[in-house]
């Protein structure tokens, strides 16, 4: 008889496990599903907003990423949280893996601000002739990362950074001064 009172308590137990285990698994599917809603409506109101304000259609591009993979990413850390996981470890992972990126990717992401802050304040546009440093030349293009210029058929890539940090010449024989 004991054996009996054994098993069934051993049923019990097993039920009220995967009780508890399918109502976190519910609830953290739930918050990911949340989660995806959200990121998904951020990347539309990011890109409606962008389009609204006139800014460039890369800027915009990047920036509703950006907030979709943070919304996700947010999203991953919280429903693990509910499941009763310990994300502390994840959290700091997270934050010393972005610290060391942004630092070994310093120069590219400083290019990256630059060329999405030339992009929103437009100092010069496409044709517009400028000088900085000893770069000089007509703009042909103006990207996330460089500007390119033209002068007597040589090409310049000048890093956005460098047009960011120095004063710019806007020449006027330019046909596209501001």
């Amino acid at each position: 008889m004991g054996s009996a009172s054994d098993a069934s308590a051993l049923t019990d137990d097993w039920q009220r496990l995967l009780g508890d285990w399918s109502q976190k698994i519910g609830v953290s599917l739930l918050i990911l599903f949340v989660f995806w809603v959200l990121a998904a409506m951020a990347r539309k109101v990011v890109r409606k907003a962008g389009a609204t304000a006139g800014i460039d259609s890369s800027v915009i591009n990047l920036l509703a990423r950006s907030a979709h993979v943070v919304l996700i990413a947010v999203g991953l850390v919280t429903a693990l949280g509910t499941l009763g996981l310990d994300v502390s470890a994840i959290v700091a992972s997270l934050g010393l893996t972005g610290f060391a990126v942004s630092f070994a990717l310093k120069d590219s992401i400083s290019n990256l601000l630059s060329g999405m802050l030339i992009l929103i304040y437009r100092p010069f546009k496409v044709g517009a002739l400028i000088k900085v440093k000893t770069f000089e030349g007509q703009v042909t293009a103006i990207d996330l990362r460089y500007t390119k210029l033209e002068r007597d058929g040589e090409k310049i890539l000048v890093p956005n950074s460098l047009l960011f940090t120095n004063p710019i010449s806007i020449l006027p024989e330019s046909a596209g001064e501001n």
